[in-house]
């Protein structure tokens, strides 16, 4: 589920003059070759994504890591991912979207390889932050090149296919991630996850110098990018206060809340104020901020916000913590739980493609909807499990229903968001919010994880179902969250109205 973040960049793209656009060259003259290569590079990166959640238990077993150090594994890359994705999005720009893929992809690639080889927790958890480096400079890319390459028609054709992919991704990701677990293969555990991206990634890069279009470096579209600037200052203040936050949030319970903890949170406030004074004075002074501060005056924006943050947050705790719960507590297999969360990601994937289809009287109510249906989910989830008990068809309907709510809350907030955008507006305003996307799926990991982890008093199949009752209830209640930001809006705008 935590496919959609690169949703939003289809607004950023779409903000890339079409003057540089049109006069960019390719080296292949069918343009299906490049969309089959980037979108099996996006796949790549969904994919492994969603193979950690399913390994992650077996990864705990076999290096002895910590509920923290697990933690980490995940929420690594989601680090990196998260504070870089607008700077990769800047790199395309000026050195040219093809030529940053293929840097992304390699060191993806790379990463991917030392991850497999890792020999302890804190080597894996450096080597997963590498990972999320490449893709932020590779992943921002795809939709940039559909923009650039595909027109009428065919351009409708690509972002179809792109879709599928997104939708797809991360029931692929449970069932590859479970598949290449339980086969164990050559007595590598948990290893080929991580290894499998390495012969797909090297096939994609050699294709890829063929393919993908050699961008000339000069241009009006370049010369302002590279006029604008990384905002290297500002990068360096978001890194320091996500990481201040998100360190002590994972480690604080377990150690004890000790005292460096807190000085890392008082930090991290401390830096999130001075990063958002830097960036108003930046902007004040005609500079290009990482993020706009006037973007989130724009109309829907700061509410959007919110709302992807608590549905993001909430999709990654409720991975995160279903995977520990029926790996640990149940002593499924990782292919058996991989496969548990297909009905999720299924529906998930067919209701994001199809809303906008329903009638136009439901519109204005899908999202809050959507929160509602999660936090009724949430709630049934945890009631069905809380005793021990493996949940039975039921479990599934409720999979379903929490799959269909998460879709609503995010696809319809994202997209009526954007629609309310300036064009001029469109890049940074998707910038803010694929961002919130990253962050929430970072706190949602680190929040529900360490509330799972700490409540897990007794071993066995009863204290981790009365663990996950507790996060099912913490999960219901920020959903429910979701669903008063929208009660809150329509009564202002009632308000307004009336007045």
């Amino acid at each position: 589920m935590t496919t959609t973040p690169t949703t939003a960049t289809a607004k950023t793209s779409e903000a890339t003059p079409r003057s540089a656009s049109s006069k960019t060259p390719t080296t292949d003259n069918r343009p299906g070759r490049l969309l089959a290569l980037v979108l099996a590079a996006q796949f790549m990166a969904l994919l492994d994504i969603f193979i950690v959640n399913v390994a992650a238990p077996t990864i705990r077993t076999e290096l002895g890591a910590s509920g923290a150090g697990l933690q980490l594994v995940v929420a690594g890359y989601t680090i990196s991912y998260a504070v870089l994705l607008i700077t990769g999005a800047r790199l395309g720009s000026v050195f040219g979207h093809g030529r940053a893929h293929l840097a992304g992809l390699a060191v993806f690639t790379v990463a991917s390889l030392a991850c497999g080889l890792a020999t302890g927790t804190g080597q894996l958890i450096t080597f997963r932050v590498i990972q999320g480096i490449g893709a932020a400079v590779m992943i921002p890319q795809v939709l940039s090149l559909i923009q650039q390459h595909f027109s009428g028609e065919a351009r409708v054709r690509a972002l179809g296919a792109y879709a599928a992919v997104l939708a797809t991704g991360a029931a692929a990701g449970q069932v590859v991630g479970g598949v290449l677990v339980s086969a164990d293969l050559f007595g590598t555990g948990w290893r080929p996850v991580f290894l499998v991206n390495v012969p797909i990634g090297l096939v994609l890069l050699v294709l890829g110098v063929r393919v993908l279009p050699g961008e000339p470096r000069a241009g009006r579209a370049r010369r302002a990018a590279r006029d604008r600037g990384l905002d290297l200052a500002g990068l360096l203040m978001l890194a320091a206060a996500v990481v201040l936050f998100t360190v002590p949030l994972v480690l604080g319970e377990e150690l004890g809340w000790p005292a460096w903890t807190w000085i890392c949170l008082l930090a991290s406030a401390v830096f999130f104020a001075g990063f958002a004074a830097y960036e108003t004075r930046l902007a004040a002074r005609g500079g290009a901020p990482l993020i706009a501060p006037g973007v989130l005056r724009l109309p829907g924006i700061a509410r959007a916000a919110l709302r992807i943050l608590l549905v993001m947050g909430t999709n990654a705790g409720f991975l995160f913590v279903m995977t520990l719960h029926v790996q640990g507590g149940l002593g499924y297999s990782a292919l058996r739980s991989g496969l548990m969360f297909v009905p999720t990601a299924v529906a998930f994937g067919a209701v994001g493609l199809t809303w906008r289809r329903w009638p136009a009287g439901l519109q204005g109510v899908l999202a809050p909807g959507g929160f509602a249906l999660v936090a009724v989910g949430s709630a049934a989830l945890g009631h069905l499990m809380r005793d021990g008990g493996d949940g039975g068809a039921l479990l599934y309907v409720v999979f379903v229903v929490i799959g269909a709510g998460m879709a609503l809350g995010f696809s319809p907030t994202l997209t009526g968001a954007l629609a309310n955008v300036r064009p001029e507006d469109a890049a940074d305003a998707s910038g803010v919010l694929v961002t919130v996307t990253q962050l929430g799926q970072l706190i949602g990991v680190a929040g529900f994880g360490t509330l799972y982890l700490n409540r897990l008093d007794t071993p066995g199949v009863q204290g981790s179902g009365e663990a996950l009752w507790v996060c099912a209830l913490a999960l219901s209640a920020a959903a429910v969250t979701g669903v008063l930001v929208g009660l809150v809006r329509r009564r202002r705008t009632t308000g307004s109205r009336q007045g």
